[in-house]
């Protein structure tokens, strides 16, 4: 094993810097990855806006990560070899000893770190990792393939499940971005009469290939008056954190809807109390998941033959690909790529 490797740290200014750091040893319940790929999301310009400029070293943003076990820690569960093909997620790894881990909710554990905020994530050559966050790559999948389905897969893939409608029934998708090409696929394929919202003519023909039966540009159509024609919608998942778009189109959920909300904005959120309680509608938030159910997602994504349209650029062009994500020229999703190792298991 090398004594050191690269990493693509935040540095001053809020910018990326290409570091050469000493390789780490895996603590006890740890392993020590070495990352093939590396999805990037929009909550990573985040974690590199609010990155603790006194923090040393600095940290390394990165949450849709998939790569190769190469070194095991003491005390780590025997699933776990060197050589497996892993991914982690946003959620870092549950503690095992907090009430809602105890409940069986790892997902809603109080003690698990955020990966490429709270400790370091997968825009490197290598990466420490719980065993508790660690989830088992499908040989089917292209590295390249399962890692934004570690984040923006599982986040839509579980707030489907969670949305009440059935098959047959009317689900809008407001946002078609990282998280919305997602969903737009999930929903067609689990059965639903898939309504995309979104701004401007140029994505139609992305949101129809990607499985939506119809599409609704705000631009130039008004979104809620078109789903109350359509019988309204039995569930509105919304990507976006515009709060104004949202409560925009919140009228056109049909009695007992949900609105799940996934995207995460600034300001609050107005929501009509008479409007919930008349009708029994609700709102309800979604976080990803656990590592089950992160390969419950990708095994359904193989089944179904759902995949992340990507864009791949290498580890040294990250602050490229940050910046181009922040400007919304990213389609639909860009995956940083370490090595030449971006194949399927074989």
């Amino acid at each position: 094993m090398r004594s050191s490797y690269r990493a693509m740290q935040v540095g001053t200014g809020g910018t990326l810097e290409l570091v050469e750091r000493p390789t780490p040893t895996p603590g006890s319940g740890e392993v020590l990855i070495a990352v093939e790929a590396c999805g990037i999301c929009g909550a990573d310009a985040n974690d590199i806006d609010r990155a603790d400029p006194a923090l040393k070293p600095p940290r390394v943003p990165g949450h849709e990560v998939v790569g190769r076990i190469v070194a095991l820690g003491p005390n780590t569960p025997s699933i776990w070899e060197v050589g497996s093909r892993v991914g982690v997620g946003r959620l870092g790894g549950h503690c095992n000893e907090c009430s809602e881990c105890r409940r069986g909710r790892f997902n809603l554990c109080r003690n698990q770190p955020l990966v490429g905020s709270s400790c370091d994530g997968g825009y490197a050559e290598m990466m420490i990792a719980r065993a508790t966050g660690l989830v088992s790559v499908p040989k089917e999948l292209l590295s390249v393939e399962a890692a934004p389905i570690l984040c923006a897969g599982i986040a839509t893939f579980n707030a489907l499940k969670k949305s009440g409608a059935e098959a047959g029934d009317t689900v809008a998708i407001l946002g078609i971005g990282g998280l919305g090409h997602m969903a737009l696929q999930y929903a067609s394929k689990m059965g639903f009469r898939v309504v995309a919202v979104g701004r401007g003519a140029d994505i139609a023909m992305d949101a129809m290939g990607l499985g939506a039966h119809r599409y609704i540009d705000t631009e130039q159509e008004n979104a809620a008056e078109i789903l109350n024609a359509m019988g309204g919608a039995k569930a509105i998942l919304t990507t976006t954190g515009n709060p104004t778009a949202v409560t925009a189109l919140m009228p056109a959920l049909q009695p007992e809807g949900r609105l799940i909300v996934l995207g995460v904005g600034k300001d609050p959120l107005p929501v009509s109390t008479g409007y919930l309680v008349g009708a029994e509608r609700g709102v309800i938030g979604s976080i990803t998941g656990s590592p089950f159910e992160n390969e419950k997602t990708l095994d359904f994504s193989v089944l179904a033959g759902v995949r992340p349209v990507i864009e791949i650029m290498p580890l040294e062009r990250a602050q490229e690909a940050i910046e181009k994500m922040r400007s919304g020229d990213a389609k639909f999703r860009i995956v940083l790529t370490i090595g030449d190792q971006t194949n399927a298991d074989q």
